[in-house]
């Protein structure tokens, strides 16, 4: 570990040398940095815990992408768990793949609460979502995404779980915690419903916000709505054997994130015009991107 670490360390300075007298110096595909990163990163600490798409300021002064969640690797040298990100201007502004009217044009029904702006303002909760990869593997992370999502909610017209009946059920009172907002407030909401107390509880901790005691946020709030959306897509697996966001990322195909989202009662033959449902979006979406679909669209 140390003769690699004192070898990154050399490679550095003649690359640093190397550049201060003109000599142009290509990375390898190994250092070729991903798409661009919020300069402000925090600094990398060994032993934290990391989700999939956290960004790190490394101790030789680059950025580095999560690629896969983990217990706080070294950067440098556990290259499977972490990727070289470029910085950004400094605002944390990146542009994505899908425009407004790409937007606009994949929901022409939609509820005036589910905004564009509220979706890229709540990008910067997973900078590896839809900027991870090639052009075609972001735009197909992005269709993906926008599929299940447009699947969820109807074409982002339902903001909350049309069945009122379900609210009651959502209360898990073994947890320690319980449910302080009452038996009946952890119903579905969101682009992806988000749901049970515990998922509350899970999604406020991960984005800084107390949804366990104001769930109702996510109705209200676009940002927060979109953020709780997101933090599914990139940190849980559901009933699949991977996050959606790892799916796409790595060319598991789009099926595999309808597993991940509600697989238990939709893949493996249970459902197949729910599934048909979601691949007819996300075949319109690539097309609207301009990419194609990949392989392995269903589950």
């Amino acid at each position: 570990m140390l003769r690699r670490r004192l070898f990154a360390s050399l490679s550095a300075l003649a690359v640093a040398v190397a550049l201060a007298i003109g000599i142009p110096v290509a990375a390898s595909a190994a250092e070729q940095p991903s798409v661009a990163a919020a300069c402000n990163a925090p600094n990398w600490v060994a032993g934290k815990w990391y989700e999939a798409g956290s960004i790190v300021r490394y101790t030789n002064g680059q950025y580095y992408r999560a690629k896969h969640a983990n217990p706080g690797y070294d950067p440098v040298i556990s290259t499977w768990y972490w990727e070289p990100h470029r910085c950004d201007d400094g605002g944390g502004n990146t542009k994505f793949v899908v425009s407004e009217g790409q937007f606009n044009q994949m929901f022409p029904r939609r509820n005036s609460f589910y905004t564009y702006q509220g979706l890229t303002a709540a990008l910067s909760a997973y900078p590896g979502f839809a900027r991870t990869g090639d052009d075609a593997t972001r735009k197909r992370e992005a269709a993906a995404f926008l599929a299940n999502v447009n699947h969820e909610t109807g074409g982002l017209v339902h903001i909350v779980e049309q069945n009122t009946g379900n609210y009651p059920h959502y209360c898990d009172r073994n947890q320690p915690y319980g449910c302080p907002a009452g038996q009946a407030a952890y119903y579905g909401r969101g682009p992806i419903q988000l749901s049970w107390n515990f998922n509350y509880k899970a999604a406020g901790d991960a984005l800084g916000i107390d949804l366990l005691r104001n769930p109702w946020l996510v109705e209200r709030d676009a940002a927060v709505s979109w953020k709780t959306a997101l933090w599914y897509w990139n940190t849980q697996r559901g009933p699949g054997t991977m996050t959606p966001h790892d799916a796409m990322v790595n060319n598991r195909g789009f099926g595999e994130t309808i597993r991940s989202i509600n697989g238990a009662l939709e893949c493996n033959g249970r459902n197949p015009a729910q599934v048909e449902s979601r691949v007819n979006a996300y075949r319109n979406f690539t097309r609207i991107l301009g990419v194609d679909p990949g392989g392995n669209l269903y589950c």
